[in-house]
């Protein structure tokens, strides 16, 4: 008895969510042909995944939202096939991956695993990895010349004081490595908080970065949102009274801004030099201009949609479609 094809279900969109809302001037055309786009998340109420299901049908193709954790990954010689729920994987166009901080390993897994059976994929396996790693990726980015705020790893507990200095003295950040959303960022006005906060992580095994705070920021920085090769949509975040952590998770309100070109090169720059189709670029405003922060792979977009009225799910499934084109015909995709 051969596999049965699996179909994608219709996503139900709750009362009161967002119609999708083309960018001005533009017109989506029905497609020749039908192309199957698989979304990797946990949930598919969230807000992000069902705008993609919406621009998706909007543009006259089938979502598919897979839960990244029901994936089953088979392996033979020369012959990788996945199930979903008992059934085989087949006729799937692209991919786009959704992968929390939570579930990184088995969604690499899942994300390495349709690349090996040569299912497009917007963001590469290694990518979202280099991107998880925050050490790893402020590496990458500083060796090939943006400015970042001064970093530094270390397990030395004997001279803290000098840890501090490296990092243009107090107050100092300090980072979980794979935090994400805010979660693990702390700040140390004294010495002893310093010490308490690092030993406290190291004796739970607990990787750190202590990090400059960069006072001009005052509470700010820019979320640029990089597809392909353009920023489609940019905001400054503004952390809410009591707060340092400017994320739109912890309170923070987004403003839509048009981002300087300094900047923008830098956020598609940087989203290059990670390996990502598709990320959230996070910026300080420096005195000599963008210091790159953190790259994300996975990035939300409800408050960007929200602060520039943009439909950046749109700008997403336009992307994953033509790099999924450029790819079968061993191209590399650009946007104009």
């Amino acid at each position: 008895m051969s596999p049965r094809k699996l179909q994608p279900k219709k996503a139900p969109v709750p009362p009161g969510s967002p119609a999708p809302e083309p960018l001005e001037g533009r017109v989506v055309r029905r497609p020749r042909v039908k192309r199957t786009v698989a979304i990797l998340s946990r949930k598919r109420s969230l807000y992000s995944t069902r705008r993609l299901v919406a621009a998706i049908r909007a543009r006259g193709h089938r979502p598919l939202v897979l839960d990244t954790l029901r994936c089953c990954l088979l392996l033979a010689q020369g012959k990788p096939r996945m199930t979903y729920r008992g059934v085989e994987m087949r006729g799937v166009d692209v991919v786009v991956p959704r992968i929390g901080a939570s579930i990184t390993a088995y969604g690499l897994a899942v994300v390495n695993h349709f690349e090996m059976m040569g299912v497009p994929v917007l963001n590469p396996a290694t990518s979202i990895a280099r991107s998880r790693d925050k050490l790893r990726a402020l590496q990458f980015l500083a060796r090939s010349g943006l400015d970042i705020p001064r970093t530094v790893m270390a397990h030395d507990r004997s001279n803290v004081r000098k840890l501090v200095e490296e990092v243009g003295g107090l107050p100092v950040i300090i980072k979980l490595i794979k935090g994400t959303q805010g979660v693990g960022v702390m700040i140390a006005h004294t010495l002893s908080e310093v010490q308490t906060i690092l030993d406290t992580f190291w004796d739970l095994g607990q990787e750190i970065v202590l990090q400059e705070f960069v006072a001009e920021s005052e509470g700010r920085d820019v979320r640029a949102l990089v597809v392909g090769d353009r920023v489609v949509g940019a905001m400054r975040r503004k952390a809410k009274k009591g707060e340092f952590r400017s994320n739109i998770h912890r309170g923070g309100e987004g403003q839509a801004i048009e981002l300087p070109p300094a900047y923008t090169e830098a956020a598609v720059q940087a989203a290059r030099i990670i390996g990502l189709e598709v990320a959230g670029v996070d910026m300080l405003e420096g005195r000599a201009g963008p210091r790159l922060m953190e790259i994300n792979s996975s990035p939300g977009f409800e408050g960007l949609e929200g602060a520039t009225r943009r439909d950046i799910a749109g700008e997403i499934i336009d992307h994953a479609l033509a790099y999924a084109e450029a790819k079968a015909g061993g191209e590399r995709v650009t946007q104009g």
